[in-house]
């Protein structure tokens, strides 16, 4: 048996997050409301939202309760500018976090992308129309802990 027999696959990121509603129409209509995106595509069932080399996956048929903790952490380049469509909408955050509930009880963070981990790199945020966006001292910290600084190599 070879030592790359017991070798595990390493988890680099997330692709895509499917969240169930039960109108794509409305669906698009509510995150079009909040957020600026480009739908990739939509079918009878499923709608497609771009997050740069990422997507939403809108798909039709809710089959399970309204999430409490359950939830994921949606990062935008203006938390602000969320802030301001969701007061237009009447719609509050849940906690001090800025966590909704979509009509479909779909819970999600908005989570500013300056001041997190988490980054794109400058030739995907171009793609995408937005930046240069720049990190919070912390967040870059954080990434010069485990090696991934903006001056790492």
């Amino acid at each position: 048996m070879s030592e790359n027999s017991d070798k595990k696959a390493r988890a680099l990121g997330i692709n895509h997050v499917v969240l169930e509603v039960d109108d794509l129409d409305k669906a698009l209509e509510f995150y079009g409301a909040i957020f600026d995106f480009k739908l990739r595509g939509k079918s009878a069932h499923n709608a497609f939202i771009d997050l740069g080399d990422q997507f939403i996956q809108l798909t039709l048929g809710r089959s399970q309760p309204a999430d409490t903790k359950r939830h994921f952490g949606f990062v935008v380049d203006d938390r602000d500018a969320v802030k301001r469509a969701l007061d237009r909408l009447g719609i509050k955050s849940i906690n001090d976090r800025l966590n909704i509930r979509d009509p479909w009880g779909n819970r999600i963070e908005i989570v500013p992308y300056d001041d997190i981990q988490f980054t794109k790199a400058n030739h995907i945020l171009k793609g995408m129309g937005v930046g240069p966006l720049h990190k919070t001292p912390n967040a870059v910290e954080e990434l010069k802990k485990k090696g991934m600084g903006p001056d790492d190599s």
